[in-house]
């Protein structure tokens, strides 16, 4: 059975969370496709807002369940 390829944007938006919330900076990004690239930043401006409102470690568990399953 083949397995369906995960939709890049979701991807790049699950990754940008991940390294916003890490504390990385925005030019870390390593992604050149302008609309791939977009969601990225989206993605990292929302995990850089969950860190700056304390959602990290155990606080922020049930948002990363959702983050990390699209």
């Amino acid at each position: 059975m083949k397995r369906q390829k995960r939709d890049m944007y979701a991807r790049a938006f699950k990754r940008g969370y991940l390294a916003g919330v890490s504390g990385k900076s925005k030019d870390s990004c390593p992604i050149e496709q302008a609309e791939v690239r977009q969601e990225w930043l989206n993605g990292w401006r929302e995990g850089r807002t969950d860190q700056w409102e304390g959602m990290t470690g155990v606080s922020g568990i049930h948002k990363l369940a959702n983050v990390t399953t699209a």
